[in-house]
């Protein structure tokens, strides 16, 4: 058995048929079935079974697919590692942001290109969860996200902790023009409309569980996981929202008004990611020290070793 051949079980794998992985591999089919028939041999176990017109992963199957893709990470990671020895900073840096953590990007990009001209920059937006499963899938290398994530997967270099804001509709006359604080309490039945992961905990429990401690249960007529469709439902006039400050930095709404709350004990606390078993280019590690740089007390990413 060898790399080619576990890179076509992989393809099976992940397709369900030979047709499509043949499609995706750019080969003929009976050629790849052969392949798979060899492994088969090989091992002296199926690996695949028939359900219908689709095939699926014996348990064996599943074994040896989470080891393959563990063997062609590690030898795309130790090809890129030597192929970067005698190279500059260039390249694609694939990052991931919140929307609500955006604004922590654009002068650490501008530094890096002033830096490193050729870098290349892909960009992906989401939630925290979907931003997560894009680097364990290896889609993208880094991100900026709202905590929490699992500690146990990933190094993440923390970045400075800022207070959340209500925003209400500029055509509400709840508060005197004058205010620019409000007080838990005065919240109350207000209609909510507050950021949620697509999956897991997050800044929405928060929330909800802040404005219980103050002896409120949330008025919540909707959630979701972008922070740019809530300002503009608030602008539309359909409710208050409740984001992290520097979220406003990155989106310019009219028809908002946006109101600093005095007792509200939560705060939005950003880091960027990264995987712990996993080799990061050359043009990523420089990206962690330039917020290392600019964000961490130590001047480098919270004392891990890169």
């Amino acid at each position: 058995m060898d790399i080619r051949q576990l890179r076509y079980f992989c393809a099976v794998a992940e397709e369900g048929q030979v047709t499509k992985a043949a499609e995706r591999l750019h080969m003929a089919q009976p050629p790849l079935s052969q392949q798979l028939k060899n492994m088969e041999e090989e091992l002296d176990i199926d690996l695949f079974q028939k359900n219908g017109r689709n095939i699926e992963l014996t348990e064996a199957g599943k074994i040896l697919y989470h080891k393959a893709l563990k063997i062609m990470h590690e030898l795309e990671d130790t090809v890129t590692e030597v192929q970067e020895i005698d190279e500059g900073i260039r390249g694609t840096l694939t990052i991931g942001s919140n929307k609500s953590c955006f604004s922590f990007l654009p002068e650490q990009m501008n530094q890096m290109r002033e830096r490193h001209p050729h870098i290349i920059f892909k960009l992906r937006e989401g939630d925290t969860f979907y931003l997560a499963e894009s680097i364990r899938n290896r889609e993208i290398e880094l991100a900026v996200v709202r905590l929490p994530v699992d500690p146990e997967e990933f190094h993440m270099l923390p970045l400075p902790s800022e207070r959340y804001v209500l925003v209400l509709p500029g055509e509400w006359n709840t508060f005197a023009a004058h205010r620019k604080n409000v007080d838990m309490k005065e919240i109350g039945e207000m209609p909510l409309m507050l950021l949620h992961r697509i999956s897991g905990a997050g800044q929405f429990e928060l929330i909800v569980n802040e404005c219980r401690r103050h002896g409120n249960e949330p008025n919540v007529i909707c959630e979701c996981p972008d922070a740019s469709m809530l300002l503009s439902l608030t602008a539309a006039g359909l409710g208050a929202t409740i984001i992290p400050k520097s979220t406003l930095y990155a989106f310019s709404y009219e028809n908002i008004r946006v109101m600093n709350i005095n007792d509200f004990s939560i705060t939005a606390d950003p880091a960027l990611i990264w995987n712990k078993d996993r080799y990061l280019t050359k043009a990523a590690q420089r990206f962690i020290d330039l917020f290392a740089s600019s964000f961490s007390p130590e001047g480098k990413a919270g004392g891990k070793r890169l």
